[in-house]
């Protein structure tokens, strides 16, 4: 909802475009800052705190950026939103899980990051609709009145219970008052050791696909406008019907998707939304016409749709129980490095040579996850 306030909010609060832009910047490191601490407070205190805590901090935060504070102090509270925002959505997942038999995790956490993606496509307009009317305030008033929502939603979901007490104990170091710094980094890098040893790769090569297709997307969203726009003279309403034939096409894959997961496999899933980008990435920088591109923009649509949920319920195959949020936080949180540096390789590349180049670049880390899934990692769909 914040992101077409940008320009509004630059001359509001009288700093260019390109500085108002850093509060997307501001929220990514939120999230990535987030996510590591998810978490730990999941495993050890459960998802009610979360479910509740999450939206009301994010809430509070965002009714202090509608008061009209400085820049700087604007750039913190986002921040202090993406920290929040991931700790909220970490919480979703383990309670999906908790709350489906093994058999219907696909279906339902696909259905909920089909719906989290409905919410991030139809919310940009509600936010530039509330700008227009109101002012840049509005949509952060707008933001927290979801929230509020969300708050009181989460106080009626069951809380998913923390690890026993004595598996708690054990990883606190029996007792013995606050571990130190060294003490915990051993303790996180402990945690892979805790996934049953013919398990282990599978659990890296999962963490590995995330990562590559996280930075796929960022290249499609970064790279194909440019390309598009540069090379092939597309108007900004073409561009946009691009994305829009995605994200209608990823909408449609829930329930197929779900279904695949579940009944037949989780690699029928895993493999080809990593692999099938890799000929998509091959084939974008020949293309030459707005059809072409959206054909190829519709099968990068159509694997979106087979990753909804297939990488993270398949994590939860591998992970123990008492560890699952964690072992879940560490794999998305080396995902958001990857994203994270996506855009600036990406950017650089277009910047020596074409748009294209970055697509021709990426499609061998796609192929490389693929294989490894298919050939090294394990199937976790129990029969």
């Amino acid at each position: 909802m914040i992101i077409p306030t940008i320009p509004v909010l630059g001359r509001e609060l009288g700093v260019s475009a390109g500085v108002a832009a850093q509060i997307v910047t501001a929220t990514a490191f939120g999230k990535f800052f987030g996510t590591i601490g998810a978490g730990i407070l999941l495993d050890r205190m459960g998802t009610r705190v979360a479910l509740v805590g999450g939206p009301l901090a994010a809430g509070v935060d965002a009714l202090l950026c509608a008061a009209k504070p400085g820049f700087p102090i604007l750039l913190f509270l986002s921040l202090c939103i993406g920290a929040a925002d991931s700790l909220w959505a970490a919480s979703r997942e383990i309670a999906v899980i908790d709350l489906a038999r093994r058999s219907q995790r696909g279906r339902l956490i696909s259905s909920m990051h089909g719906t989290h993606n409905m919410g991030a496509a139809v919310a940009p307009f509600l936010g530039g609709w509330l700008t227009e009317l109101f002012g840049f305030q509005a949509a952060f008033i707008g933001y927290a009145a979801a929230c509020a929502l969300s708050v009181f939603v989460g106080m009626q979901s069951p809380d998913s219970p923390a690890p026993p007490a004595q598996q708690q104990t054990s990883e606190s170091g029996g007792g013995r008052g606050r571990a130190s710094l060294r003490e915990r980094w051993r303790g996180l890098a402990a945690l892979f050791f805790e996934i049953r040893p013919d398990l282990r790769t599978t659990y890296g090569l999962l963490v590995l696909a995330t990562m590559v297709s996280q930075s796929q997307r960022i290249i499609v969203q970064s790279m194909l406008p440019l390309y598009a726009g540069l090379y092939l003279n597309l108007s900004p309403s073409q561009v946009g019907m691009l994305f829009t034939i995605s994200g209608v096409i990823v909408f449609a894959m829930i329930i197929p998707a779900g279904f695949v997961i579940d009944r037949v496999g989780r690699k029928w899933c895993t493999v080809p939304s990593t692999g099938l980008p890799a000929l998509v990435f091959l084939l974008i920088p020949w293309s030459d016409s707005f059809t072409q591109l959206a054909v190829l923009v519709g099968f990068a649509g159509l694997a979106q749709g087979l990753s909804l949920g297939s990488l993270a319920t398949s994590t939860y195959d591998v992970a123990p129980a008492h560890v699952r949020a964690r072992l879940q936080a560490a794999r998305r949180t080396i995902a958001e490095l990857g994203s994270g540096v996506a855009p600036l390789i990406g950017g650089y590349l277009a910047n020596a040579y074409s748009p294209g180049v970055p697509f021709l670049v990426y499609a061998p880390l796609l192929v490389v996850s693929a294989a490894l899934l298919a050939l090294v990692g394990k199937e976790t769909l129990e029969r």
